[in-house]
């Protein structure tokens, strides 16, 4: 191989890529049609692609060409906290995926404020309405209040899915963009761990917006869901990987997180319906079981809940949750209505506006589709989609 086709890439840039984008070296190389010693020898500069392996490379790790040539790894700005939990997920950079569906829906929360913008919009009421200084069941019963979570709403709701769907429609109407995806940008190659990251949450005065992870389970999403929205009623940003398995919940969790996690807590499972449904006469588990079925969250957070309440002791909480935990996997992506996916994926307000956009000629097509992660022929059909759910409601 002549000099003059070789690609003198930095090895170490090809190490943090590859890790980025959480692949081993046997799956970059099988998809390269190459060896992992040839990819591991890229890594320790004991030999060079050539310019056509290295655009491959580029490709199959998701960066720029040019990165590849950097003399060390690039440094990403994060531009939101990262409040997630001290360690594996916390320690490693964040993702090639995550980093693309953040700056993705930056983009469309910057698209659609701007819209905003144009139309007069009026600010959020109940963004950063209090502070973590406020009493955590003040700001619970503000959240609940203001989107009509209540015995009523769990009793309508049939199963997890539609509790999620009604929450995200109330938070939509009081102005609060939600957007819930499994996947990167819409691409299905592309899903999202559950690991790294459940939501987050971006501060906006015109246009604050949640995102919930979906690849999770259902009923963790919708404690996801009220977790980031009372980011958004103190008017705090942030990455979030809610985790409620210690007892002692305070190691490596920032004060934001643990309001966070309280305020859900009380808004899902409020205290008066704790100790209204425990039954003593029954076991844990069935106590368990009853509650987490009727408030419509899983059973993990049930379990926090009881022992938070002093319900159930330190150490029944340990054996509980450890065994809960092996049941409670994350879900397969279900497929399901498309036009319901791309409302979940981009959130119902968000979707509206820049259909409602294109048809009217405020927004090229293109961009509409873009902004949307569908193809152009899929406005039309996505317009009339929208039309027929209107009718129908």
């Amino acid at each position: 191989m002549t000099s003059t086709n070789q690609a003198f890439i930095t090895p170490e840039v090809v190490r943090w890529a590859r890790e980025r984008a959480r692949a081993t070296r046997d799956k970059l190389a099988q998809r390269l049609h190459t060896r992992a010693e040839r990819v591991a020898s890229w890594e320790d500069g004991t030999h060079s692609p050539t310019l056509a392996q290295a655009q491959e490379l580029a490709e199959a790790l998701r960066i720029p060409f040019g990165y590849l040539f950097l003399p060390s790894p690039p440094k990403e700005q994060v531009p939101l906290p990262d409040f997630r939990r001290v360690g594996r997920a916390a320690s490693e950079p964040l993702s090639a995926d995550f980093m693309a569906v953040l700056n993705d829906v930056i983009v469309k929360q910057n698209r659609y404020r701007d819209l905003l913008l144009d139309s007069g919009g009026e600010p959020v009421a109940c963004f950063a309405k209090y502070s973590i200084g406020d009493p955590d069941k003040l700001v619970a019963e503000d959240i609940a209040a203001t989107l009509g979570i209540d015995d009523k709403l769990r009793s309508e709701c049939a199963n997890f899915e539609e509790f999620i769907r009604q929450i995200t429609r109330q938070a939509e109407a009081v102005g609060i963009l939600v957007m819930r995806s499994g996947v990167a940008c819409g691409n299905s190659r592309r899903p999202l761990s559950v690991a790294e990251f459940r939501g987050f949450a971006i501060g906006d005065p015109l246009a604050p917006l949640v995102f919930v992870n979906g690849k999770d389970a259902p009923p963790a999403q919708i404690f996801t869901l009220v977790h980031e929205l009372a980011h958004i009623w103190i008017g705090a940003s942030g990455i979030s990987n809610v985790s409620l398995k210690d007892a002692d919940v305070a190691a490596g969790t920032s004060d934001i997180e643990r309001f966070c996690n309280r305020v859900a807590a009380e808004v899902l499972i409020p205290e008066e319906v704790m100790v209204r449904d425990w039954q003593t006469h029954r076991g844990i588990e069935d106590n368990v079981q009853a509650i987490s079925r009727h408030c419509k969250v899983s059973r993990l957070v049930t379990l926090r809940r009881a022992y938070d309440l002093s319900k159930i002791s330190r150490e029944k909480y340990a054996e509980l949750y450890v065994r809960e935990e092996q049941r409670f996997k994350a879900r397969e992506p279900g497929g399901g209505s498309y036009f319901l996916n791309v409302l979940a994926r981009n959130g119902p307000t968000f979707t509206e506006t820049i259909v409602t956009a294109a048809m009217g000629g405020r927004l090229l097509y293109r961009d509409a589709a873009s902004l949307l992660n569908i193809s152009v022929p899929s406005i039309h059909k996505l317009a009339d989609y929208l039309n027929k759910r209107r009718e129908a409601a």
